[in-house]
């Protein structure tokens, strides 16, 4: 194993609820996963539907070790985790990460909650692998192994979300995964996040036409992820959480838009991976 890849792969590029037909076979149906590898060191960011399969790749490569942080709660950032194989084996270490509900709701809380009857058969005491549940606010700097910082802010999101900055071997991945941006306005928080990142991972939901009807639901657009692209000077921007109405056609026709304004564009996809 490379010890200095930082390799992004995406489990899950959908936003709200999972999708399958044959309009959605090229950008995939699973909701928001994402994995990050910096080295040895394995980070899966939300636990969307999209985590079951990574589960699956993760025990086959014979990871012990891994962390999971959440950007949010919402039914599409956690539905997956149940079905988390890795979770079930005695030999795994897993830490659970959560900054959105500081002060209401702790990691350990949340992840009971949602693992218990009436909604899941089971409790989350099932789970054999060492389970550790980490708290944090919306500012903190976190450093979950060595050399590895990842910056973290409050974005614009129904309940509270967080964005995240990870800064490895002289490289950034930026992931803003739910906000919603405010018209004619760039968002600080947003812009501090992604500055010179070599890779944005951005909510873009709906398209600006689409916004006037979706006030208040906390997403963004591809259009205004071109702006803060070029306002941030970053390398490569990942078009995120789409919208599960959205077809296979519509997506790449908007990615060929947001090339014409920012080349490094791209629609993200199920299973793609991406080297920093």
């Amino acid at each position: 194993m490379n010890d200095q890849v930082f390799r992004v792969k995406f489990w899950g590029t959908r936003g709200s609820v999972a999708v399958s037909g044959p309009e959605f076979i090229r950008y995939g149906g699973n909701t928001a996963c994402i994995e990050v590898q910096c080295g040895k060191r394995r980070l899966i960011f939300d636990t969307g539907s999209g985590v079951r399969q990574a589960g699956e790749a993760l025990s086959r490569e014979g990871v012990e070790q891994l962390d999971i942080i959440y950007t949010h709660c919402h039914y599409d950032h956690i539905i997956g985790l149940p079905y988390f194989t890795p979770l079930y084996n005695p030999m795994m270490s897993v830490r659970l990460w959560s900054g959105h509900l500081a002060g209401q709701m702790t990691t350990g809380q949340m992840v009971k909650q949602f693992m218990r009857p009436p909604w899941f058969p089971i409790e989350s005491d099932i789970c054999q692998a060492c389970l550790n549940f980490q708290d944090f606010r919306t500012g903190d700097v976190l450093t979950p192994f060595e050399n590895v910082v990842i910056r973290t802010d409050k974005l614009n999101h129904p309940g509270g979300c967080v964005g995240y900055r990870i800064e490895w071997a002289g490289r950034v991945l930026a992931l803003i995964f739910d906000t919603e941006h405010i018209a004619g306005e760039l968002d600080p928080a947003v812009l501090g996040l992604i500055k010179d990142a070599d890779l944005v991972v951005y909510d873009c939901t709906y398209t600006e036409d689409e916004m006037p009807r979706r006030f208040g639901y906390g997403h963004s657009t591809w259009q205004h992820g071109v702006k803060l692209a070029e306002a941030a000077k970053i390398g490569k921007l990942a078009l995120f959480h789409h919208a599960p109405s959205r077809t296979d056609d519509e997506i790449d026709e908007f990615e060929r838009l947001a090339r014409l304004r920012f080349d490094g564009t791209f629609a993200a996809r199920d299973f793609q991976v991406i080297d920093l």
